[in-house]
């Protein structure tokens, strides 16, 4: 049995690297590959750090999706949740719920791929507050064939994450939070692969998160400083087969900063910056290459292999097979290409949210991820309307380079919040 139709692995491929592109098919010699291992014509240059359930790193809401992806540090909404659960102390409301819906990959004429979120906190009291999430990931429906392409059943794959979050204020300005979740994902259940079939994989992750409020006056107008740091998804490696070979999850570091400012009493404005670093190994090159970039070859003309990418010889690369905690550390010094390639690998976002009378907001960002480490760059436009305690956002994503596909190229995507009450006073804890 296999997985026929071109729409499995064009869902695949954006699930597993969120992008589109023909991959740098420019002329040779015009590349210049920064890192080592990497050929002279700029074949080999891309080294994108690959992980499951990629699903889990997707901005799941159009507020904060209109900022090109920011929303570490940003004032608190229930989409916090997936950002910084820490930062839902600072929240303003007592109560709040949202949910948007995501359509995946319209540009690409599929209508039944999207992504769903539900979320919601609550405060407790003064100091303590909780919060929950719920992402869907559905890839639509995929027809089975066997190998001759008679039709076999229809399967609709999906995944789906389930988070519950308890945040703790430190103080006036500090607070620190920690995300306990649940990972499903059910990519090709019955499919065979490498000849062992496929099955749903489970995982279990957490997320430690701290922020910093600090509210400020300038020039006799109130503004707002924050900060936020958060390690996310850390968790156990997954399968799909009863393999020992299993993959990392997108472990992530994220750093977050946001200043906003009451002009008067009608205009403020938010400017937010995040930076982001995945928390997994760097492949490994499977072959060998010389100082100038060109592929070694052994007498015979094959290519000679890298003894450090499997040096047991197990049939698994051996940066796949580290512990988590290992695996995190050495994160931050295994790229082949030294630090250029590790700093390389950061992820820049930067948004700016302007409100008129706490009621109309407008939204634009950008994303920046180096051009051999996914290459996702884009800006971000967006709306909001805030009506007592419903709220809605939109946003949209505008592609930046000519010929680089992403999932949600021209595709418009909303929010519903709904807010209840005001956050408990200090005054008032018991």
């Amino acid at each position: 049995m296999k997985i026929s139709i071109l729409k499995i692995n064009i869902i695949l491929i954006s699930a597993f690297t969120l992008i589109f592109s023909d991959t740098f098919a420019q002329n040779s010699n015009t590349i210049d590959c920064p890192f080592s291992g990497a050929s002279a014509d700029g074949s080999d240059c891309n080294n994108t750090i690959i992980t499951a359930v990629p699903f889990l790193r997707i901005v799941p809401d159009a507020r904060f999706g209109a900022m090109g992806d920011v929303g570490i540090a940003m004032p608190s909404d229930p989409n916090t949740m997936h950002f910084n659960a820490s930062n839902l102390s600072f929240a303003p409301k007592d109560f709040s719920v949202s949910a948007t819906f995501t359509p995946w990959l319209r540009a690409l004429g599929l209508n039944d791929v999207f992504l769903a979120y539900l979320s919601g906190y609550k405060h407790i009291d003064y100091s303590q507050t909780i919060g929950v999430g719920l992402r869907f990931f559905s890839l639509g429906q995929i027809q089975y064939t066997d190998d001759q392409g008679n039709p076999l059943q229809t399967v609709r794959p999906n995944e789906f994450e389930l988070a519950f979050a308890y945040s703790r204020k430190l103080g006036k300005v500090f607070s620190a939070g920690l995300t306990a979740k649940y990972i499903f994902s059910n990519l090709g259940t019955g499919a065979v692969s490498g000849g062992q079939t496929m099955l749903p994989a489970h995982g279990f992750a957490a997320d430690l998160s701290f922020s910093c409020y600090k509210p400020l006056k300038i020039a006799d107008k109130d503004a707002i400083f924050s900060a936020g740091l958060v390690f996310s998804n850390l968790g156990t490696k997954i399968s799909y087969t009863q393999s020992a070979n299993r993959d990392y999850i997108p472990a992530n570091l994220g750093l977050g900063f946001a200043f906003e400012y009451n002009f008067d009493k009608h205009n403020s404005i938010v400017v937010g910056l995040d930076i982001n670093k995945l928390l997994v190994p760097t492949p490994i090159r499977r072959n060998l290459y010389d100082d100038n970039g060109e592929l070694i070859l052994d007498v015979n003309g094959d290519p000679v292999p890298n003894p450090d990418y499997d040096a047991d010889a197990n049939g698994i690369a051996d940066y796949k097979e580290q512990s988590v905690p290992a695996s995190i550390f050495s994160s931050f010094g295994d790229a082949p290409g030294g630090a250029g390639e590790e700093f390389s690998e950061l992820m820049w976002s930067v948004g700016i949210e302007y409100w008129y009378n706490k009621q109309f907001a407008v939204r634009f960002g950008h994303y920046n991820e180096h051009k051999f480490k996914g290459n996702r760059k884009f800006f971000t436009v967006g709306l909001g309307i805030k009506y007592k305690i419903f709220n809605i956002n939109f946003s949209y994503l505008i592609p930046s380079q000519a010929g680089q596909r992403n999932p949600l190229d021209n595709t418009l995507r909303f929010s519903l919040v709904f807010d209840f009450g005001k956050a408990p006073d200090k005054k008032k804890k018991k």
